[in-house]
């Protein structure tokens, strides 16, 4: 167990080594048993957290300020169209002065080529621990959601077939962050990762090959299909959600010609019998339901998204605690 992760930044997962990682999720164990019996966790008494969003936000947000209080502390919510940031004040300027009022700034910050390059700046200049509340890469709170309800359930993590699949809907264009998240962790813990999406919807080519290497390196695989149907079969854990065509088009149109010609990529129960009988459904939510998904199988048997919504506050929390308290 790594345990000096005071003032580390959580901008993806991939910079943090997998003994870290393991120590988030005892952490977000140890908290969420803890929740469950009613134990105060007074880890960060009188310290503040900075909350920037820069779009909406439901579990992220609640997640943090929820989370923060349970631990003693105070998260402050900031929209940012009513922060000097929407009169062009640069994130260099945000960050020394945010971080020197309080001890953490995290950031939701999705716009496509801007996103992440706005954490890094805010992280190369704060004094103080800068989390990613979802960028336009990557979404590392959800990812150690995802993991931690997959070992919840799963127990063992080695060669369970996980497949990540895209799925039509038309509420927003998506960003890659969430399976972009999934393909690089995934591997690290030995699962057999397929990644399925109808061409146009591909993730950078850096990507794919950094998963295929973390794979390579902790004995878990890669595989990319442009079949659902391969993606679904004996599958252990499925995850359908949509993304945009962010690496091919960089339009911002919600619907396009490539959109409306794979409506049928949608996770329905016909999808869901050629999974393993114990098949689990994910989804990071909100769900389009109706395009997405069937309401027969994210309210079904084999959903566990509420549990994974739940474990946002309490893996939240973790990384809260692990980065502005502990040693």
């Amino acid at each position: 167990m790594e345990t000096q992760l005071t003032g580390k930044d959580f901008i993806t997962l991939q910079e943090w080594t997998k003994d870290e990682i393991d120590t988030l999720l005892d952490v977000s164990f140890d908290l969420k048993r803890k929740f469950a019996m009613g134990v105060p966790t007074p880890y960060l008494t009188g310290k503040t957290a900075f909350l920037m969003f820069f779009e909406q936000s439901t579990r992220t947000r609640n997640s943090m300020e929820a989370g923060i209080a349970q631990l003693g502390g105070h998260g402050n919510y900031l929209d940012t169209s009513t922060m000097q940031v929407s009169h062009g004040e640069v994130a260099k300027d945000t960050g020394i002065i945010l971080g020197s009022y309080g001890h953490a700034i995290a950031c939701r910050n999705c716009f496509w080529e801007i996103g992440n390059k706005y954490l890094r700046s805010l992280a190369k200049w704060a004094k103080v621990p800068v989390m990613n509340l979802q960028c336009d890469l990557y979404h590392p709170m959800q990812g150690l959601a995802d993991l931690m309800t997959i070992v919840e359930k799963k127990k063992d993590t080695r060669n369970l077939k996980v497949s990540v699949i895209w799925a039509y809907a038309t509420s927003h264009k998506k960003p890659i962050s969430v399976p972009l998240t999934q393909v690089l962790l995934f591997p690290r813990y030995g699962m057999d990762v397929t990644l399925a999406y109808p061409e146009g919807y591909e993730l950078p080519e850096w990507v794919i090959e950094q998963a295929k290497e973390n794979a390579k390196k902790h004995n878990g695989t890669l595989t990319i299909t442009h079949n659902q149907e391969q993606a679904y079969k004996d599958a252990d854990i499925v995850i359908p959600k949509n993304w945009g065509s962010w690496v091919t088009n960089q339009d911002d149109a919600v619907i396009d010609d490539l959109l409306e010609a794979n409506r049928h990529w949608k996770c329905t129960e016909e999808m869901m019998a050629l999974a393993d009988e114990d098949v689990m459904y994910m989804h990071a939510l909100p769900a389009d339901r109706g395009n997405e998904v069937e309401d027969s199988v994210i309210d079904g048997p084999h959903s566990i998204v509420y549990t994974e919504a739940e474990n946002r506050l309490h893996t939240a929390k973790a990384v809260m605690t692990v980065t502005m308290g502990g040693k």
